[in-house]
C-alpha cells in the first residue's frame, strides 16, 4: 500500500481518533494532519511493519500530550507564598473540611499540611516520603478540583 492510498483509506478514522483525543473538530484535523506529515517523512521504514496505523495513532496520543504539557505548565512567580492561607471568619465548620474529603488521600493531606499546620513544601515532601515538585503538583491538582467545585455550587450545578 502506498502512502497517498493509506491516507485515503485511514484518514477519517484517524480525524475521528484525533477528535476523542482532542475534543474539537479544528484540532482533531490539526492533530491528524501532523501525525500523517510524520509518517510520510517515515513511510518507507513504518510501511515494511505490520500496523502503519498503530504508529500514527501513536504520534498522534503523544503529538496530544506534548501539546497539553506546554499549554499548562506552572506559572513561575518571583516569591513563593510559605505561609498558610487563613480565611477571616473561618469557625473550622463543616464546609471546607466536606470539600476536602472529596480529594485523593494525597491531594488532600497535602493542602492540610501546606494551609492548615503551615508547613512548606520540603517539610511536607519528607513528611510524606514525596518530592517537593510532587508537592506542588498535587496542590495544584487538589485546587483546581476544588475551584471546579466551588464553582459548580454557585451556579447550581452537581456533579
Amino acid at each position: 500500500m502506498e502512502f497517498a492510498e493509506f491516507v485515503a483509506a485511514r484518514g477519517s478514522a484517524l480525524y475521528r481518533y484525533g477528535y476523542v483525543l482532542t475534543g474539537n473538530a479544528e484540532d482533531a484535523a490539526d492533530l491528524a494532519q501532523e501525525a500523517l506529515m510524520r509518517l510520510g517523512d517515515s513511510w518507507a521504514r513504518v510501511r515494511r511493519r505490520d500496523d502503519p496505523e498503530g504508529y500514527v495513532r501513536t504520534t498522534m496520543a503523544r503529538l496530544h500530550i506534548s501539546t497539553w504539557r506546554r499549554l499548562r505548565r506552572e506559572r513561575l512567580v518571583a516569591e513563593v507564598p510559605e505561609k498558610p492561607y487563613t480565611e477571616d471568619g473561618f469557625d473550622g465548620d463543616t464546609g471546607l473540611w466536606n470539600e476536602l474529603k472529596g480529594l485523593p488521600p494525597k491531594q488532600r493531606a497535602v493542602l492540610v499540611l501546606r494551609y492548615y499546620e503551615g508547613l512548606p513544601d520540603q517539610e511536607i515532601a519528607e513528611l510524606l516520603g514525596i518530592s517537593r515538585g510532587t508537592v506542588r503538583s498535587q496542590a495544584a491538582r487538589a485546587l483546581d478540583k476544588l475551584r471546579v467545585r466551588v464553582a459548580d455550587l454557585e451556579t447550581g450545578r452537581v456533579r
